[in-house]
């Protein structure tokens, strides 16, 4: 049971991968937990598994989204939801770029924007950004947009902890290196594949992993906010450096 004076969460993206995971690990933190994700067969599975209450929307969807406010005091939200792609700026669509930003900038501005009033009048809250390495490092290979888009979340993230100094309100951003979830297999479009691929030689993170890094923060004491908390497996680093040759003199 946590020690913090919450009683509510909010997890989107909570049908599949960390924030299914995430709902879970709440739940056992004696939370109530509203699961937002677009999947209501997934998410009615997870209510029956765990006692979640349940919003089959996309976070997109701001009318839908306001309305869960409006009805509900939310004290923790975990913006999770997101997209990547394959491909970059060079050969990406118009189509691409408004899904990711959409759904991993907009979104996360929004439902922030839809939850502070009310965590700032009860004087309580706690805000949890899931964001990415590639939000911090280039590296080839990446989908430009997708890097962009958690860039932004990034930056948001340490903005909004100066919009809230003075309050009783926490601001979290969890940077994951790779997650061993189903976000792979839609990017290649075979998960046999692309567990082949990336996981069956890596050891790569679970979802679980981030599940506890996040309730690690939120059951942190009053006193403590774990500000930025970056997730890699421990086979994995980032960096390095790339040259291309020069072309040979004709």
């Amino acid at each position: 049971m946590t020690t913090q004076p919450y009683s509510t969460a909010l997890v989107t993206g909570a049908s599949s991968g960390i924030g299914a995971a995430t709902v879970r690990r709440l739940r056992e933190l004696g939370l109530e937990v509203h699961a937002v994700a677009r999947d209501k067969e997934r998410l009615d599975k997870l209510a029956a598994e765990t006692g979640c209450i349940v919003h089959a929307a996309s976070v997109a969807d701001l009318d839908a989204m306001s309305a869960i406010f409006k009805e509900h005091e939310i004290d923790i939200l975990i913006n999770n939801a997101g997209q990547s792609r394959t491909g970059n700026i060079t050969n990406t669509t118009e189509e691409d770029i408004d899904g990711l930003v959409d759904i991993n900038l907009r979104a996360v501005l929004q439902l922030t924007r839809l939850a502070l009033p009310g965590m700032i009048a009860r004087d309580r809250g706690h805000i949890v950004n899931i964001t990415s390495i590639a939000g911090h490092y280039a590296f080839a290979g990446g989908n430009t947009v997708y890097h962009a888009t958690k860039a932004g979340v990034h930056s948001f993230s340490q903005q909004l902890r100066c919009d809230l100094f003075g309050k009783n309100i926490r601001v979290t951003e969890v940077s994951p290196a790779r997650v061993q979830t189903e976000v792979f297999g839609r990017l290649i479009g075979n998960m046999e594949e692309a567990q082949r691929r990336f996981f069956d030689e890596y050891d790569s993170l679970l979802p679980e992993d981030l599940a506890n890094s996040i309730a690690f923060a939120i059951s942190a004491p009053q006193r403590m906010n774990v500000s930025f908390m970056e997730v890699l497996p421990t086979m994995q680093v980032v960096g390095g450096l790339n040259f291309a040759k020069k072309p040979a003199k004709s």
